[in-house]
This record gives structure tokens, sequence and C-alpha cells, in this order.
């Protein structure tokens, strides 16, 4: 297969799933992730290796039965900058070095990370509302509440929160992107994203919660659970396009939690993660909103913007992958 891919090698960012079980399986504790995984995927003949898998320390971890899995991430000068909830972690590629590490007490469900114009680490502190600035060696710069509030409102600085749940979350930011220096968020259940320096300046992007927030060509590209791609314009700030995945499937049933993406010229790879249980049922409603449903394994799938046709399905859960965060360019490593 060759759809004149220009990105001729991915990384898939995600975790290692305890126990498969669809939705409708119902009854056991949802079981989690126990181990970040990074696979590799050539677009072309399809195949998929294990590139690189993470174990946390127990000492950032909220018990034995915490979930472990490497969050939204970002490659930068041949470096890998990957997160688990509660760790920040550089990695200079191809071999997976360990640059930088840090793990601060306020750490709680951090969702992506990525390094800023200025050198620092952006991170996406969802269970605190709020965004970071950080240095590589784990010195705060800066800390936004993307609620407008003040960062400590509800909040105890002196508190360990690795070691506690923050659920549910109000905004829930999950990803930080730059138009030019200016720093961003996703809010996850506003469904928007918003200036972090000027809050008023915003891209109400989806009513589903988003996730991404992906600059491409004057245009950032998010993606909302219920599988829509969401265009807006970076300069105007007004969506350009919405396209909804489903209708370019035969069947138009439920292709799963999306979530990550990499644009690739008139190409277009996007995540899918199976449906799981959660305990948060909001989260996941618009599956009952008349779909049809398919038992459909994570995997991550390539559309051509142009001709509106799926050019391209990999399933990932051979390889262990049971959640998808990232899909990044590893020719750019």
């Amino acid at each position: 297969m060759d759809e004149g891919f220009a990105v001729t090698s991915l990384y898939v960012v995600g975790g290692r799933q305890k126990e498969l079980r669809p939705l409708r399986a119902g009854q056991k504790p949802w079981q989690g992730y126990d181990r970040g995984l990074v696979l590799q995927v050539d677009p072309v003949s399809t195949s998929v290796s294990k590139s690189f898998e993470y174990e946390s320390p127990h000492d950032v971890l909220a018990g034995h039965e915490a979930a472990i899995s490497l969050q939204a991430s970002a490659i930068e000068d041949g470096r890998l900058y990957t997160c688990t909830e509660t760790e920040v972690m550089v990695y200079e590629l191809p071999h997976f070095g360990l640059v930088h590490y840090v793990s601060l007490p306020l750490f709680n469900d951090v969702h992506h990370v990525r390094p800023t114009p200025a050198g620092n680490i952006a991170v996406a502190n969802a269970g605190l509302e709020m965004v970071l600035e950080i240095t590589p060696d784990g010195e705060i710069v800066k800390l936004w509440n993307v609620l407008g509030e003040d960062p400590w409102l509800r909040f105890d600085p002196a508190q360990d929160y690795r070691m506690v749940s923050t659920k549910p979350h109000r905004a829930h930011p999950n990803f930080v992107f730059y138009i030019g220096t200016e720093p961003w968020a996703t809010r996850f259940h506003q469904g928007d994203a918003i200036s972090l320096e000027q809050p008023r300046r915003s891209i109400q992007v989806s009513s589903e919660r988003i996730h991404d927030g992906v600059l491409y060509d004057d245009h950032v590209y998010f993606t909302s659970v219920d599988g829509k791609i969401v265009i807006a314009d970076a300069k105007s700030l007004q969506i350009a396009e919405v396209v909804d995945l489903t209708t370019l499937h035969e069947d138009r049933a439920v292709l799963g939690w999306c979530r990550g993406l990499l644009v690739d010229g008139d190409c277009i790879w996007v995540g899918f993660s199976r449906i799981r249980p959660t305990r948060f049922r909001e989260n996941v409603s618009w599956i009952a909103r008349g779909l049809p449903q398919r038992d459909r394994p994570t995997r991550i799938a390539c559309y051509n913007l142009a001709s509106r046709a799926c050019v391209a399905e990999i399933e990932l859960e051979s390889m262990g992958l049971g959640a998808v965060y990232s899909i990044l360019p590893r020719s750019g490593a």
C-alpha cells in the first residue's frame, strides 16, 4: 500500500491495557493501563514494532492499582517529550536515552507535555485544572488556571496530588499548543481552546469533548471523542471545516474513542482507542446517539481529506496497545 505518505515512519504513543473488555462486558471493575508504550509503525507496509515501554516507579503512584500510560507527547529537535499522569520525561531519539525527568507533587492527571518557544516545558496538568511552564529541571516558571481562577483557590500547594484523585474535573485541560509564541490549551469539558495569556481569545471547537490542537499550515486541527476532525483558522480563530469520519466508512458505526492526530499533507492519521467502561458516563454519552456500535479494536487510521476516503487502518492491540494518545512523525526524530 502506498498512498504517497510524506511521513515514512510513525511513533504511536499510549498505554498497555491490563485486560481488554468491550463496553458491553460490563460488570467487573475496569483494570486500566499498567505500562506506557511507544510503537513504531510503517505506513506503507503497515508493520508495527515495539520501540519503547515504560513503568513508573512506585513512589509517584497512588497505590499499586494506579494506571500507567504515556500520555499526549511531542517530538522536537530529535527529542521525545512525554509524560505519565504524574511524571514528565524527555528522551533522546532514536535510542530513548533519558535526558530529563521531573515529578512534582502538584502533578495530577498530566495529559500532555511539549517544549515551549523559550526552551522550557509546557505541562497540561488536568487534575488541577491548570497548565504549567517548567524548566527542564522542574522549576516552575508560570501557572495558569484554565478557569480564570487563582491556581490555588481550590487546591493546597502543600499537598502531594500525585497520591489522590481530583475527579470529576471541571475543565480538564488536556493539550497545549502555540500560535506563534502565544500559549493555548484545550478544555476537554468545555469543548474549546483558550489563549492562556488572553482567555477571552478562544476557539469554540465542538459541543462534544475534545482532544489535540495540532498546528499545520495556518490551521489548528482538533479531534472530538465521537470521531470528528475540527479544523480552525489560526488567524481568525473561526472553524473552517468539520469532517465527520464516521461518514467515510460504509457502516457509519461508532469508530472508537477518537484522540491523537498527525497531519500528513492531504492525509491525516487519527487514533482510535477501544471504547472502555467508565464511571463518568457523561464522557461516553455520545455512543447512544443513534450510531450503530461495532466492537472495534484500538488502531490508527489514515484519511485522505481531498478524496474523502479512509485509505488505511492499522490495528495496534496485538502489540499490546490499549489506548492511543499521540501519533508522531518518527522521520522527524
